[in-house]
């Protein structure tokens, strides 16, 4: 099975080889890490007084930030330990080097057993953590067979992974025997991994680690820009996160129509992917509104009736705490949405469309405690000029957003405690997840 899959990826990627080097030339993605991702450990994680290693794996932004606060309370338990960090993507990356240090992380490696066994070699990992559903085939295999014990938390199966997955069933089951734990974000994700093929008795709930994700301090940027809004009595502050292709045409056309009722409002916009970053200044430009970007805003200039493009990684989450309604993206369009807990601890009244369904269990929460607005494309505007008009409103929603987020914090000491088990002379040996 390995090996046919092995040569099936192997195809893929010569196949798919010409898309790779004309993404490399036009944007510089994958280009950064193409060594480390063909199996060169980089110099940086060669230590010299070498500790038992925690590997922990997170695919992106949204996936380094849910990982944070867990990262971070494994390096004060387990001091004796090295915690080190692998990414996939060149955003996440970024991310990673900037929270946690450049000499712990470094590019995933491809799926491929030559690229995988030289960090197993090198680093030696005691635990692997995979965040969410990288389930590799010849990773998990060779980081079981390499003696390590692997646990993926945070784990969820989406509504639009779950019939592929399905179909893969007879060769899941073999790639999920090399897992020794699962911690599901949920009791449905819990069933959906039985029933494509993960051991019963290795899966257990133990709630979604984004719900104890610590709002971020304050920044010299963010104290920069609030001032600025304040001076330039900048009112109200619409900011729009993780946008995708085809919602910024809508919000644009929304906030110009706010703009006849608010003549100082602001709209802050933050597309998901940077390699967008040149198309939506473009489509701003053309829309004749005053624009400012932050990697060119000088702070002496005041951003007041305008729209303000948020072109930087990792400032978002502490952007929403400017917000007077905070629209999470990638959901306006059948993109499955983004997560809506950034705004949500900052008590700020959130708007998403209708596609939701990556983040279901969440949005359920949040629409069954009155505490999130849902609106389609064609009343977007609508909504946003209704909540403006109506004070009452937005505070119930935000008071409501910030209690959803209270009542279900706790994922992550129960995620620390399953991994402490798994570690040499742990002192927790109990484990508070439950099977359901």
């Amino acid at each position: 099975m390995y090996l046919i899959y092995s040569a099936l990826l192997a195809l893929v990627l010569i196949l798919g080889l010409p898309w790779w080097i004309l993404q490399m030339i036009r944007s510089g993605k994958y280009r950064a890490g193409l060594t480390e991702r063909f199996g060169r450990v980089p110099a940086r994680l060669l230590h010299p007084k070498s500790k038992p290693v925690i590997w922990v794996h997170a695919v992106s932004v949204g996936e380094v930030l849910a990982i944070a606060t867990l990262l971070n309370q494994l390096r004060e338990q387990h001091p004796n330990h090295r915690v080190v960090l692998s990414t996939t993507t060149l955003s996440g990356q970024k991310l990673a080097r900037e929270r946690f240090g450049e000499e712990n992380v470094f590019y995933f490696p491809l799926d491929f057993a030559f690229a995988i066994r030289p960090y197993l070699k090198v680093l030696k990992p005691e635990l692997i953590v995979v965040a969410e559903t990288e389930f590799w085939p010849n990773f998990l295999r060779l980081a079981h067979q390499s003696g390590a014990k692997v646990v993926v938390v945070n784990a969820r199966i989406s509504d639009r992974s779950l019939p592929r997955y399905r179909r893969l069933k007879s060769m899941l089951s073999k790639v999920l025997q090399n897992v020794d734990h699962f911690l599901t974000q949920s009791d449905i994700d819990r069933g959906r991994l039985i029933e494509i093929g993960a051991p019963p008795e290795r899966v257990f709930v133990a709630g979604n680690l984004k719900f104890d994700i610590m709002p971020p301090k304050t920044t010299p940027f963010l104290g920069q820009l609030q001032v600025s809004i304040k001076q330039a009595v900048a009112w109200p502050v619409i900011v729009c996160g993780s946008t995708v292709e085809g919602e910024e045409p809508v919000i644009i056309e929304a906030f110009r129509r706010a703009l006849k009722w608010h003549p100082n409002a602001l709209l802050i916009l933050a597309p998901r992917h940077p390699e967008r970053w040149e198309q939506v200044a473009n489509l701003i430009r053309q829309s004749g509104l005053a624009w400012w970007r932050r990697t060119t805003w000088h702070t002496d200039d005041p951003v007041s009736a305008g729209i303000f493009l948020l072109d930087s990684i990792g400032e978002l989450a502490a952007i929403y705490r400017l917000a007077t309604i905070a629209f999470v993206g990638g959901s306006l369009v059948p993109r499955g949405g983004h997560n809506i807990l950034e705004p949500a601890h900052y008590a700020i009244p959130i708007v998403v469309g209708p596609y939701t369904e990556n983040f279901r269990d969440i949005i359920s929460l949040f629409t069954s405690a009155g505490a999130v607005d849902v609106a389609d494309t064609e009343h977007f505007a609508d909504e946003l000029l209704h909540l403006l008009e109506h004070d009452q409103r937005r505070a119930h929603l935000g008071r409501h957003a910030a209690d959803v987020v209270r009542a279900n914090c706790g994922a992550t000491a129960r995620t620390i405690e399953t991994l402490s088990s798994f570690l040499h002379h742990s002192p927790r040996a109990g484990r508070k997840a439950r099977r359901s």
